[in-house]
């Protein structure tokens, strides 16, 4: 008979765990952290589908994706979180890049706003009067407000500028929240909207 003490050191060689079934639970284990993460919140920016768009347009409008701030060609919501602190969030996605978004919603709320104004995509083969944006400013404040800022310039056929202006629009967050975020800052992508269709109008019935 063995002695007691040899005994308890062999005890550990007859219940050790085969290598690959070691291998086998550290992959369950991590799978089922792997599927308790929640994914990220993503987001799409309203749009305005009031009004109806007339299929006769005597004027053409050509706009380009407009370009933006470095910091904002980012998959996160930006939130200011003081006078000089921004944040990307981490759980709250745009759904699609920021500047198409803010392309395709500007041309559906100005072939709404100006029904005898064909609005397309500018191609370098298109011709008429073309849209250039820049958005300097497109997040959330930490008082409360979406803003939303830039510039934006109107070209005639031949290149020359026929107008050129700024835009900064707050809006009032109605809630708490980046929904809430969200839609305010749609809101005042409409209001710039907005303001372009009473520019471009003024243009078009200028003498």
């Amino acid at each position: 008979m063995l002695p007691f003490c040899s005994a308890v050191f062999k005890m550990p060689r007859l219940c050790r765990v085969p290598t690959w079934l070691t291998l086998c639970i550290g992959v369950l284990l991590l799978s089922g952290c792997a599927s308790s993460v929640t994914p990220p919140d993503r987001y799409l920016l309203p749009v305005n589908q009031d009004g109806q768009v007339t299929t006769t347009a005597q004027h053409r409008l050509l706009l380009r994706q407009p370009r933006l701030a470095n910091y904002l060609e980012v998959d996160g919501i930006i939130m200011q979180l003081d006078d000089i602190t921004l944040n990307e969030a981490r759980e709250h996605l745009w759904a699609e890049g920021l500047g198409r978004q803010l392309e395709q919603r500007m041309r559906t709320s100005l072939g709404r706003l100006l029904p005898e104004t064909q609005v397309l995509r500018d191609t370098a083969s298109s011709d008429g009067l073309r849209l250039q944006l820049e958005v300097d400013t497109f997040q959330g404040r930490y008082d409360g407000y979406a803003v939303v800022a830039g510039q934006w310039q109107l070209l005639d056929a031949e290149g020359r500028t026929q107008n050129l202006e700024s835009f900064h629009v707050e809006t009032v967050l109605e809630e708490d929240g980046y929904p809430a975020l969200v839609r305010a800052l749609g809101r005042s992508w409409e209001q710039v909207a907005s303001e372009l269709a009473l520019a471009i109008c003024r243009l078009q019935t200028a003498p």
